[in-house]
Order: C-alpha cells, then sequence, then structure tokens
C-alpha cells in the first residue's frame, strides 16, 4: 500500500460525505498513513487523526474484532444469495441495524438490572458506620 492509494481513499470518503468536521479517522502507523501529505489534508479537511502505539495489538483490536464478525456473519455466510452491490449493501445495512437493537437491548438489561439492585438495597454500608 502506498500514500497515492490511501490519499485516494481518503479524498473520496471527505468528498462523499461532504467535507465533514470533527471525524476520528483511526489508523495503524502505517507510513502512509504519516505521510506529510495524508496528515497534511485530513488536518485541512478537519479530519482528527488517532494513530495506535507502536508494538502493541489494541490499536486495531475492536476494528478487526468488528470486521472480523461482519465477515464471518454477513459476507461469507450470506455472498452465495447476492446478485449485486445492492444485496451487499442491504446486508450490511440490516447487520448494522441488528447489532444496533442487540447493544440497545443489553444495554437496557444492565441498567434495569442496576436499577433493580438500587431499589432493593435498603441498607446501605455507610449507615452501619
Amino acid at each position: 500500500m502506498n500514500t497515492d492509494m490511501v490519499m485516494a481513499a481518503l479524498n473520496q470518503a471527505i468528498t462523499d460525505r461532504n467535507n465533514p468536521k470533527d471525524v476520528i479517522h483511526h489508523s495503524d502507523r502505517g507510513v502512509q498513513y504519516l505521510s506529510i501529505r495524508y496528515t497534511s489534508r485530513m488536518k485541512d479537511s478537519g479530519v482528527i487523526a488517532s494513530v495506535g502505539t507502536t508494538g502493541d495489538s489494541y490499536d486495531n483490536a475492536l476494528a478487526e474484532t468488528v470486521n472480523g464478525l461482519y465477515k464471518s456473519e454477513v459476507i461469507y455466510y450470506l455472498k452465495e444469495s447476492w446478485t449485486g452491490i445492492n444485496d451487499v449493501e442491504l446486508a450490511t445495512l440490516e447487520w448494522v441495524a441488528l447489532r444496533a437493537q442487540l447493544l440497545s437491548c443489553k444495554a437496557k438489561s444492565i441498567i434495569n438490572r442496576f436499577l433493580t439492585l438500587l431499589r432493593f438495597n435498603k441498607i446501605r454500608l455507610h449507615s452501619f458506620i
């Protein structure tokens, strides 16, 4: 991968999204992402750079996890039934919507359990001090 390729992708993303401001762009420490041309273009466009640290796997762990889930749950599983790009886009939107719904349900469940504990915990530790 070279700087020209990632510059083309960055320019397309900025243009397609109508020059978004305060968007965070996360990348690894590849030389193409740290080049003067690339970082200057991001700065001029109001895109905030987030570059992981050298020597650990934490910088891309979340992105790699999401990409892995997407590939296994959508791309590899459904690709046989697609007839075009519209099918891929629709499957992707459905997958994202389902993930958001599941996260929302899980968050609600955790919050409800916490509130229930608060409601039924009539004895406070500090009341015995």
